[in-house]
């Protein structure tokens, strides 16, 4: 399964970057505006670190709007995806923008048969957002189980990103069920290397590292 973060913050992408297991990111308006910075100069240096898919958000919600739109972001570099909310005048823009070569990823998916629409529409990408069904007191990745049982029974090729991640396990389980993207949160990616068994490793070793004369290091 592959790790994307949820993130419009340049420092923490460039962090995560570095730890190896980056494989892309995803955006939208709420999260770019909290950098306080210029949308294109915030979506451009995101795409010099980030080799693979950047989703961008389109913000029209007429089919038109959203065309032009995706249009302009795919422009900005060959790693874009075009982020179309689950409407049906996004389903007409999907169908254009996938026509011209231009990935998209259906944002704001909460229920299997929105899932489906978006990959029968030619979405690259569906994103259902399972922690804001949990916030109402559903089961979010019962809607994750219901959407990859589906895309495996008629062979769908639309990758399933697991969105709205709040903690760890969101992204345990998406991997036991088979998801093909988890994008999160950092502060949730950071949580992924703690164990307390680790840290008390590591602490017995160094203490015991100390113990050991003529160290060469």
């Amino acid at each position: 399964m592959k790790f994307f973060l949820d993130t419009a913050d340049i420092d923490q992408i460039r962090t995560a970057s570095e730890w190896g297991i980056l494989d892309g990111v995803t955006t939208n308006p709420t999260l770019v505006s909290k950098t306080g910075r210029p949308f294109l100069e915030v979506v451009k240096e995101i795409l010099k670190v980030v080799d693979g898919p950047v989703s961008l958000e389109t913000v029209s919600l007429d089919a038109e709007g959203m065309i032009k739109e995706g249009r302009m972001l795919a422009e900005l570099g060959e790693n874009v995806v075009v982020k179309i909310p689950m409407t049906p005048e996004g389903m007409k823009a999907v169908q254009v923008l996938e026509s011209e070569g231009i990935p998209t990823n259906v944002t704001l998916v909460f229920s299997p048969v929105q899932a489906l629409i978006a990959a029968k529409a030619g979405a690259s990408y569906v994103s259902p957002f399972v922690g804001r069904i949990d916030d109402i007191s559903g089961e979010g990745m019962k809607l994750i189980r219901e959407v990859k049982e589906i895309f495996l029974n008629y062979e769908i090729d639309t990758q399933i990103i697991v969105a709205s991640v709040r903690h760890p396990m969101h992204v345990v389980e998406a991997a036991l069920i088979g998801a093909d993207i988890c994008t999160m949160p950092f502060a949730v990616m950071e949580k992924l290397f703690k164990h307390p068994l680790t840290d008390k490793g590591i602490d017995l070793f160094l203490k015991d590292w100390e113990k050991v004369p003529d160290k060469p290091f």
